[in-house]
This record gives structure tokens, sequence and C-alpha cells, in this order.
């Protein structure tokens, strides 16, 4: 049977070098696509044509996921692996509390990010049910981490990367015990378009990012049993900013 994985947000950054990185490993890859003036991924559409799906995907509209799993639906009966990575940011987030708030945007952050993520899971999940690794993928941030954060702005973004991994814990909780694996990931400071324009003072090219990423995303590892936050150097574990929320749950190391 066909290994078959579903990326959302892979017009650029991140979500690109992830179907590209896929797609070099004999994946069929369902590319989710919010900007269709951006042409990379009809790029790659030349070189995997029998294995690239390209499906118009806007995660905040839950009309918009519906069609996109309904697409997939007519392609495939399974999905193997769902990574969420689609997620935005804006300038206007950095204000600090004494700055007025653009509460609109933050919105935006938190639909996107958060609710984005489960709005796929659930029109998805149909299919993820036929699927063999039943693997769910969620691109978090270390800015989600309430037990270490040291921002002192940021609130749209850092509170909607929050609530996604809240989002995952409540996932975990419920899909577990029917044998669903869970990947929550850092990918470290990627030089991606959050913002519009490429970020040249982040660390990591999108393909350098991907490398990283599929691996820990897609190999097994021996603890199933707790989702915590991994980053792109494979560090986990109670104690540091990789677990997501220590300082509230303190007899727990899953977030």
């Amino acid at each position: 049977m066909e290994r078959t994985v579903l990326v959302t947000g892979a017009d650029r950054g991140l979500g690109f070098g992830l179907c590209a990185g896929l797609l070099k490993q004999g994946w069929h890859v369902f590319a989710s696509q919010y900007i269709p003036e951006w042409h990379e991924l009809n790029g790659l559409m030349n070189e995997y044509s029998q294995t690239l799906h390209i499906l118009p995907l806007d995660v905040s509209s839950r009309e918009s996921v519906q069609a996109a799993a309904e697409t997939v639906k007519a392609r495939t009966n399974h999905l193997d692996v769902l990574i969420s990575n689609a997620g935005v940011t804006s300038e206007t987030s950095i204000a600090t509390i004494r700055e007025p708030q653009d509460y609109d945007e933050m919105h935006r952050l938190y639909d996107v990010n958060a609710l984005g993520a489960l709005r796929a899971v659930e029109a998805f999940l149909p299919l993820m049910e036929r699927g063999q690794a039943k693997r769910l993928c969620f691109v978090s941030s270390e800015a989600g981490s309430i037990g270490n954060a040291e921002r002192t702005s940021w609130f749209g973004y850092c509170m909607s990367k929050a609530a996604l991994n809240m989002g995952v814990k409540i996932l975990f909780s419920d899909l577990h015990p029917a044998g669903y694996t869970f990947r929550v990931y850092h990918p470290g400071w990627v030089r991606s378009y959050m913002h519009g324009e490429k970020n040249m003072d982040a660390d990591l090219e999108p393909e350098e990012a991907a490398a990283y990423a599929i691996p820990l995303l897609l190999n097994d590892r021996e603890d199933e049993d707790r989702p915590a936050m991994v980053d792109y150097e494979g560090t986990s574990g109670p104690g540091n900013y990789h677990t997501l929320m220590p300082s509230l749950y303190p007899t727990s190391t899953m977030f």
C-alpha cells in the first residue's frame, strides 16, 4: 500500500521543504496550497507528477478544509501521516502590553495556528483511520511553552501556539489509545515567510529545516506515551523549553 502524507501550509518555507523531501523518499504527498500565485509547488509537479497532489486549502475555513478532505478522499482511501504545518505571525503581534494591542490580528493568529490544526484533524480523521502509520504531526514552537516563557510581548503568536499545544494534549488523550502516535515539533528559526517577506536573519533554510524534521517526524521512538515537543536537534524532555507546560502540570512530563 502506498505511503500517503498530507502537509498543510505547503506553498513555501518549511512546508514546501517537507514536501520536497518526502517526495524524494517515495511518499505520495498531498500538498495544501493557500497562495496559488506562488509557483514553487507547481515546479515540483514537473518532477513528481505521479506522486504530488496539490489541493487548495485554507485551514482557517472549515468549508475549505472539508472540501480538501473530499478531494483527497477521491484520490486515496487512506492517509498515513498528517503534518499540520500551516502557521502565521505578524509584526503587530510583537507589541508589549504598554502599547495598543491588535486583537483582530490575534484572533487571526489563533484561528490559523491553533484552530486550523484542529480543523485538519477533524476533517482528515476518517482517512487516517484507514492508514497504517496513524501519525499526527504538529509544527509548534518554543514560543508556546508556558513553563519556560521568557518573552515580554508576542501575545498573539505565543498564546496561539500554547493553545495548539493544549489541543494536541487533548487529541493525544483521545486518540493515542486507539493506536495514533504524535509528534510536536519545534523546527528552530527557519528562513520562512511568516511575516510576508523571507526572513534572512534566521538560521536555517527551509530545505535544511526539512532535512532535520523528516526523520524526527516519521521515525518511531521508544517512548510513544509522552508527546513532548522535540526540536530540530532531537532534544526533548522535562526541565527544558521542549516540554510544553511543566509549570502548569508539575506531575506530568507530557506537556
